[in-house]
């Protein structure tokens, strides 16, 4: 019964460490899309977004070049091609209950062009501006999903 006991208190512990580990995960929808002022084309996805964009910028044309929901773990980069030439690399940070603080890096020939943080809650959006794309701008949404 004494060997039995150190043995059980420790795959107790390891039950419990394990489950703590699999709840550190978030899911996040990642958007990157072109918004311009050639056209007035705007993708259906998209509609919802150029509502919370209009009292900032107001573009005529947005168009989806990439929709995605990586889930991302503590310290594990996701990487993510953007558009040619550039990637853009997610990594979960922490995880609190309502909140998760992600590190957003965009990188162009492996130089970092944008490195930040940024806290995603469930339900909300973050936005970066990104750089010039034909005859717009590339801009980039993260909406927290746990």
């Amino acid at each position: 019964m004494k060997r039995a006991f150190p043995f059980l208190l420790f795959v107790l512990f390891l039950s419990l460490f394990s489950a703590s580990l699999s709840s550190a995960q978030v899911q996040v929808r990642l958007r990157v899309f072109e918004a311009s002022n050639v056209g007035s084309r705007i993708d259906s996805s998209l509609r919802d977004m150029r509502d919370q964009f209009k009292p900032l910028v107001d573009f005529s044309s947005y168009r989806l070049l990439k929709d995605e929901t990586p889930t991302l773990y503590p310290n594990r980069p996701v990487i993510s091609p953007a558009h040619p030439g550039r990637v853009i690399e997610l990594t979960l940070i922490r995880q609190d209950k309502n909140v998760a603080e992600v590190r957003v890096k965009i990188k162009r020939e492996q130089r970092d062009i944008l490195d930040t943080q940024v806290r995603l809650s469930p339900g909300r959006t973050v936005s970066i501006g990104g750089p010039k794309h034909g005859e717009g701008v590339i801009i980039v949404t993260l909406s927290g999903q746990f």
